[in-house]
């Protein structure tokens, strides 16, 4: 009987002796890194500094003054990261490179299966307080099929436009236009992608052009480019990059276009530079995972 009543009792009990408990390991680490990231002064993102950041995997906070822009991550280098931001942010107009700044920490753990950046920005959006991590800031090249897109006017690349002043350091040689345009993407800041299939590069080994020893505007080098080319090719700028096609079309969102005259002469027409309004269309926040 005693037994019996001791069952009932227990068996009476059952909904108030159990419970559930998930331990949330992710959030942990990532209260954590917020509490040590906030207690860093950040530093300005230039080539000096960066050089004391190790190639090691971590998070990182990028400021624009003192506001808090962007959150990221480095599955293998922090320096590497850090420095293809600033290698971006150089070739922009209407920013003020001096003003930007970083902080960082290394994390050794395996970063893809915990992902504590993505509770980082979680909790630094409320307010909206990291905006270039939904406004473009980390996407790559969208491909031919989107150039003709309408860019949005919250867009990273609406608001800091390419610097079509930027320098391209070239020899004091006759180089053919293949060579030129190979030498001017790997200088640029910003994506300049043009027509490689055979046929083009046909007429770019058979097209050259002169260009004296020292620095050159990126715009200058584009117009000798078109210059060189048959008539028929373009060469536009699009709010975050350069695209060179043997084609007549005009852009919503260009910033400029180059085409050859019949007299040979090359017109730079400027561009609608039309944006649409809204939201930033597939805001990519873990971009740098992209990157390698």
């Amino acid at each position: 009987m005693w037994i019996s009543g001791v069952s009932e009792g227990v068996e009476a009990m059952t909904d108030q002796s159990t419970a559930e408990f998930r331990l949330s390991i992710t959030r942990a680490l990532g209260d954590q890194l917020a509490t040590t990231l906030e207690s860093l002064r950040p530093a300005r993102l230039t080539a000096i500094n960066l050089a004391t950041v190790q190639s090691r995997p971590g998070i990182y906070v990028l400021f624009l003054g003192e506001q808090r822009v962007y959150v990221g991550k480095a599955s293998k280098s922090l320096h590497d990261r850090l420095s293809q931001h600033l290698r971006k942010v150089s070739g922009r107009t209407g920013l003020d490179h001096g003003a930007i700044g970083f902080v960082c920490v290394y994390v050794d753990e395996d970063l893809d299966a915990a992902a504590p950046e993505k509770l980082l920005i979680k909790k630094y959006r409320v307010g909206g307080g990291i905006p270039w991590n939904t406004n473009g800031f980390g996407n790559k090249d969208p491909g031919r099929n989107r150039d003709g897109s309408v860019v949005k006017a919250a867009h990273f690349d609406a608001l800091y436009p390419i610097n079509l002043d930027y320098p391209i350091q070239l020899p004091s040689k006759t180089c053919d236009i293949g060579e030129v345009l190979n030498a001017a993407k790997m200088q640029l800041p910003y994506l300049l992608r043009f027509d490689s299939t055979e046929a083009a590069r046909k007429t770019y080994s058979g097209s050259r052009v002169t260009f004296q020893a020292g620095e050159i505007p990126t715009r200058t080098l584009i117009r000798h480019v078109v210059g060189a080319l048959p008539i028929g090719w373009q060469a536009t700028a699009l709010p975050g990059y350069l695209i060179l096609y043997p084609e007549i079309r005009e852009y919503e969102s260009a910033l400029a276009w180059w085409r050859r005259g019949p007299d040979g002469t090359v017109e730079e027409t400027p561009g609608p530079r039309h944006f649409a309004a809204g939201a930033v269309e597939s805001p990519d926040a873990n971009f740098d995972e992209a990157l390698g």
